[in-house]
């Protein structure tokens, strides 16, 4: 609604400022002929009027209207990254830069079209007039509209290309800042800070260019109307005098002329308006080159029962023209757990990665229980399948929200929130005393801690209970507030990390993928972790291990070699080849 009302208040005051020279002339004539001038000055004053109240309304609606488109972009930008994953990911710099400098840019599109257009009607309406007051009043007038014209459209074309360079190259040095604040540790333990400041503001001179690049266009722009303005009001001026000594126009008239003379040639707003189109193309294009990324599309299956039999069938995943996964087709027992194993580059996590949905081949097909994939329904697909990494992001307020984040609740409810939906509790109770109420806990028990684990399968868990299964509950409780904990008061090392990513996927109830997410654990931990996972035959685990042990421990292993499945057996029918133990480090 705020566009159409910038719409009409700018044409308002548009059409009054187009309106105010030929009244006030009218005025001026009414005086010196000696008649009456009350009702002349009423229309001049009533103009005026107008003015007062159009020109603040469109300015005030000028910086309203983006907002609401802004933040449209911004979120459609956010949810369409978010949605895309792992799917030709952008340095986190540029798209910190689409969707802070690209989507405020765009944003301005409607305003900038609306203005645009209506600082055309003083301009066009102005000719129109001189044409009124006497058609030889835009002979002169005409010869420079053809300059006019060239010079706005290649400003908007020159104007566009240096934003949008100027912006790509804010983004390379955001997305190298983002990184070098990721490894700020690591820099320092290395002593590179220098060379760290070097790379991060190496695309400084680019950007430095089309900066200095979108002034020249300005100037340019600047140096030219300042010299076709004038010119065109003079010439104006000069046939309007030329006109009154012949007796062609009366002295108010001449007046008018003058002041639509100055209006005719006041191309500045013209360029102003056609400059805040261009840099909202130029957003318009950054956000577009995300927005145009077709995002995975799910189904409206559900999975039948079953055990979690996993099915490749002729997959292929192309990185960089090269196969990352090559002709893949295999089937995996469910109920059990498989290690996938293999070298570096192997495509392990790529496979983890089609198993879960992460990605999509670029030809052939990944089967859960007999479903394809893409049929199944979001919300079914992430019931069913969970994943943990070897480098988990804890997301959320607390240590209970990030590991809840995937389990069956509103995304934006807290362990508190659940609880008191839970219970029907009266408004004066808190979520501690609808607890204790509830489970006979200790006295010294969190609330979280005090979420009743209700059933034993893994899609039924709660927070306490996936802590517990993760081997997390130890470290999680010793924290101030327990689960409660804010996570920017709760340092955690890497292996705490990785048993708290894990605790997040451990509701999946068909299939749980772990890319290397043991790796930080000492010994025991992942010892007693896997005994858990193979010792559960409700679900399939697949497990990318670097550790001989780990593989031992799983009934199936998938040998990958350079994107093609090599082998498929237990550890121990594989052992016996040298390669295989190579993969390991292994002495062969």
């Amino acid at each position: 609604m705020t566009l159409p009302l910038l719409a009409v208040a700018a044409a308002v005051a548009a059409v009054a400022q187009l309106a105010l020279p030929l009244a006030i002339g009218r005025a001026v004539d009414a005086v010196v002929a000696g008649g009456a001038a009350g009702p002349r000055l009423t229309w001049v004053f009533a103009l005026v009027a107008v003015l007062m109240v159009a020109d603040p309304m469109r300015d005030l609606l000028a910086g309203l209207a983006p907002a609401g488109r802004t933040g449209q972009l911004r979120r459609r930008l956010v949810r369409h990254t978010l949605v895309l994953g792992a799917r030709r990911p952008d340095p986190a710099g540029d798209v910190v830069s689409r969707v802070l400098t690209g989507a405020a840019e765009a944003g301005q599109g409607g305003v900038a079209v609306v203005l645009a257009v209506v600082s055309v009607v003083p301009v066009a309406g102005a000719v129109a007039a001189l044409a009124y007051l006497d058609p030889w009043l835009i002979a002169g007038y005409l010869a420079g509209v053809v300059a006019i014209a060239a010079l706005l459209r290649r400003h908007v074309r020159d104007t566009s290309d240096t934003v949008v360079r100027y912006q790509r190259a804010q983004a390379e040095i955001a997305a190298r800042l983002a990184g070098a604040l990721a490894g700020r540790r690591t820099i320092a333990a290395a002593a590179t800070v220098r060379a760290e400041v070097a790379r991060c503001l190496r695309p400084l001179p680019e950007l430095s260019a089309a900066g200095h690049g979108m002034w020249r266009v300005l100037a340019r722009s600047a140096g030219q109307s300042a010299l076709v303005g004038p010119l065109l009001q003079v010439s104006v001026v000069a046939v309007a005098g030329w006109l009154l000594a012949r007796g062609r126009l009366t002295p108010g008239e001449l007046l008018a002329a003058v002041q639509y003379g100055a209006l005719g040639a006041g191309i500045g707003g013209l360029v102003a308006g056609f400059t805040r189109v261009a840099r909202a193309r130029a957003g318009a294009r950054r956000v577009a080159e995300v927005l145009d990324r077709p995002v995975p599309r799910h189904g409206r299956r559900d999975l039948p029962p079953g055990p979690g039999v996993l099915v490749f069938r002729d997959v292929t995943v192309r990185g960089d023209g090269a196969p990352i996964i090559d002709r893949v087709s295999v089937t995996l027992p469910g109920g059990r757990p498989v290690a996938v194993v293999g070298r570096s580059g192997s495509g392990k996590s790529t496979f983890a990665g089609l198993a879960a949905r992460l990605t999509d081949p670029d030809r052939g097909q990944v089967r859960l229980d007999g479903v394809p994939l893409p049929e199944l329904a979001a919300d079914v697909l992430r019931r069913e399948v969970g994943v943990a990494f070897e480098r988990p992001v804890l997301v959320g307020a607390t240590v209970a929200d990030a590991v809840a984040l995937a389990h069956d609740r509103p995304e934006d409810a807290t362990v508190a929130d659940t609880v008191a939906l839970a219970h029907d509790r009266p408004e004066d109770a808190t979520v501690a005393d609808t607890v204790a109420l509830a489970h006979d806990r200790p006295e010294d028990a969190t609330v979280a801690d005090a979420v009743a684990l209700a059933h034993d399968r893994p899609g039924d868990a709660t927070v306490a209970g996936v802590l517990e299964a993760a081997c997390a509950s130890g470290f999680v409780s010793r924290l101030p507030q327990g689960a409660a904990t804010a996570l920017a008061e709760a340092p955690f090392s890497g292996g705490e990390t990785q048993r708290l990513g894990l605790a997040r996927a451990w509701h999946a109830r068909r299939l749980l993928v772990l890319d290397d997410a043991t790796s930080s654990l000492d010994t025991a931990t992942e010892a007693e972790i896997l005994r858990l996972l193979t010792g559960d035959v409700r679900r399939t685990h697949l497990i990318v291990a670097h550790r001989a042990g780990t593989a031992a421990q799983c009934a199936t292993v998938v040998w990958l070699d350079r994107g093609r499945v090599r082998a498929v057996a237990p550890h121990r029918d594989l052992w016996a080849d040298p390669a295989y133990r190579a993969v390991f480090g292994a002495v062969t």
